[in-house]
């Protein structure tokens, strides 16, 4: 069994908020991280199988390159997690609440069995890992 990762680099606007709570609601539950504000996230994505014996890669590096693009850099680099995307529109963005967003879009893009990990991390003293179970 062979794992590799891959890691991209992207920028979002958030807030922390549930809904149905007012703003003072959110603000007294969340504090400074009811307001808008912003991170630079670092997105670690592990994914784990056997070479092919014809490329050696565990996936085409090119195409593990475009599911990233395609499925998280245009979702969510320089948007508001809140506002533009459908994911928050009841749960905070919390980096353990978006970490699980992320796998849920990856599950579905890669092959069956391939994710292993992903590690978001969202300040440079803060990551979440979300770990895929043994198939």
């Amino acid at each position: 069994m062979i794992r590799i990762t891959r890691v991209i680099d992207f920028s979002a606007s958030l807030r922390y908020a549930r809904g149905g709570l007012s703003d003072d609601d959110n603000a007294a539950l969340f504090g400074s991280r009811a307001r808008h504000h912003g991170h630079n996230y670092r997105l670690e994505v592990t994914l784990r199988g056997e070479p092919d014996p014809v490329t050696g890669m565990v996936l085409n590096l090119k195409d593990l390159q475009q599911i990233l693009d395609d499925e998280i850099m245009a979702r969510f680099d320089h948007r508001d997690l809140n506002l533009d995307t459908p994911y928050f529109e009841k749960d905070p963005p919390s980096p353990e609440n978006f970490a699980r967003v992320i796998r849920r879009i990856l599950v579905a893009a890669l092959p069956d069995g391939m994710l292993d990990r992903i590690r978001l991390q969202q300040d440079a003293d803060l990551w979440v890992d979300v770990i895929e179970p043994e198939p």
